[in-house]
C-alpha cells in the first residue's frame, strides 16, 4: 500500500525557516550599501519574518521545530559568531516573544 506524502517539500520548508531566522537575527554586515539598507528595511522586519514562518508552518514545519532552532542559535557553539553580532540580543529577544519563548 502507498502512503501519500502531505507535506512532499517539508525538508526545503524546513531549510527555508532556519535561512529566515539566521537572516533576521543577523541583521545587516558592518559596511552595508544604500540596496542592502534598503532591502533591508523593506524585508528584514518582524512582520515579513511572520509571514514567511506562516508559510513554511502551513507546508510541514512545526511550532517546536522553529523553537528549537532558537533554542540552538542562543546555545549551540556554531552559532557564537551570529551571537557576536551587533543588535543580535535585541533581534533575538524580539524571535523570542513572537513565539512565547522564556
Amino acid at each position: 500500500m502507498l502512503t501519500h506524502n502531505i507535506f512532499p517539500l517539508r525538508e526545503w520548508h524546513l531549510e527555508h525557516m532556519q535561512k529566515t531566522v539566521v537572516k533576521f537575527v543577523t541583521g545587516l554586515s558592518d559596511n552595508p550599501s544604500r540596496w542592502e539598507k534598503r532591502q533591508n528595511k523593506k524585508y528584514n522586519n518582524i512582520f515579513c519574518v511572520q509571514r514567511r514562518l506562516n508559510h513554511d508552518l502551513k507546508h510541514g514545519v512545526t511550532n517546536e521545530e522553529i523553537q528549537l532552532f532558537l533554542q540552538k542559535i542562543g546555545t549551540d557553539s556554531s552559532f557564537k559568531d551570529l551571537r557576536d553580532k551587533e543588535g543580535f540580543k535585541e533581534r533575538f529577544l524580539e524571535m523570542e516573544s513572537f513565539f512565547d519563548l522564556k
